[in-house]
């Protein structure tokens, strides 16, 4: 079997991960704009399968048109609608500051004049900068909501700082959903839920001064935007996703546990007890990764629903088949299919 080169890991995630999105589109767009938004992301099939999965680039693309046609960029997911270039004004403002924690502190105040339901407090000390999401009155939580601006500090800081500022921790107030693991690929620290409030925090002293922005680089954030704030470096947020691309850049089908342990400089148990701590393990990691590339060569079109299979080491297109559709609920060729109409009516 050839090994992979492609150098972009074709990561996905669960749809249960923005199932609070699509709920909240629902509210503010009527049945024929969520069906049109739906189909023009590729993701019209995804509601009726609890196993589908969702590309990173679908978040995106959705993100894309919802801010536009729903006129909130926070697409429904607060009680007041967030107006157009709201984003820009915001990364005006950050892009002013002298210091990060400062622009942190701009941060808070620009949406506590904008939020009607939540207040962001900013605490610190000499150690701790944290930021924490404090609700006003009895507000229902939105899950995606709080993880789409926490995320949205982390990515300004990030931008601002030229490189993928640590996180100290992320915490969350809504119970662990089974879908935990998908915000390793977001957030670059450990996530905990059930906390008091949803807060985002960071180590002062990994904490240097921000770049001057140009105006231009201003522009190209908000036109690329979230890929830039929500996807900063995704490869290097948890010990699975380096396994993961370790196996996506090497003959992963062949590769053993003791191969990406040697990688790491860790023993074979020491690997396991870490990826156990993220509640996965070595096969599990292989057979995302399978699962993931079957989407992306189905998307390309460029193969036969047989090559593929027999590229991902299938034994025969009735076992690609039987395993495909257990991880999104319908077969290649449907998935196929969709995900064309789709394309066909963007």
């Amino acid at each position: 079997m050839t090994a992979i080169t492609d150098p972009v890991s074709p990561t996905t995630v669960s749809r249960h991960l923005i199932e609070d999105w699509l709920e909240a589109l629902r509210r503010c767009c009527s049945r024929a704009q969520m069906r049109a938004l739906l189909q023009r992301s590729g993701l019209e099939e995804i509601s009726a399968h609890s196993d589908a999965r969702v590309t990173l680039d679908q978040i995106v693309l959705l993100y894309q048109i919802a801010a536009v046609e729903s006129g909130d960029e926070m697409m429904g997911l607060w009680s007041r609608p967030i107006r157009a270039r709201a984003l820009q004004h915001l990364l005006t403002t950050v892009r002013e500051a002298d210091t990060l924690p400062s622009a942190l502190f701009r941060f808070s105040t620009f949406w506590n004049l904008l939020l009607d339901d939540f207040r962001f407090e900013l605490t610190q000390d000499a150690e701790r900068i944290a930021l924490s999401l404090v609700p006003m009155g009895d507000q229902p939580v939105q899950r995606f909501g709080h993880l789409l601006i926490l995320k949205l500090a982390h990515g300004l800081m990030s931008w601002l700082a030229g490189y993928e500022v640590p996180v100290r921790t992320i915490r969350f107030v809504f119970a662990r959903p089974d879908f935990a693991e998908d915000y390793a690929v977001i957030f670059p620290a450990r996530v905990d839920f059930n906390a008091p409030h949803s807060e985002i925090s960071f180590d002062r002293a990994a904490l240097g001064p921000p770049l001057a922005r140009s105006k231009s680089e201003l522009v190209e954030f908000v036109t690329r935007a979230p890929r830039d704030w929500i996807f900063t470096r995704y490869r290097e947020h948890a010990q699975a996703l380096r396994v993961r691309e370790f196996l996506y850049r090497s003959d992963w089908e062949d590769c053993r546990l003791a191969d990406a342990a040697a990688l790491f400089g860790m023993t074979p148990r020491t690997l396991i007890r870490r990826l156990d701590r993220e509640n996965t393990s070595f096969q599990a990691i292989k057979d995302g990764l399978r699962r993931d590339i079957a989407m992306r060569e189905l998307l390309n079109a460029e193969k036969s629903v047989e090559q593929v299979a027999e590229d991902l080491g299938f034994s025969s297109s009735a076992n690609f088949h039987k395993a495909f559709r257990r991880w999104t609920g319908e077969s290649p060729g449907m998935f196929r299919r969709a995900r064309s109409r789709s394309s066909a009516s963007g």
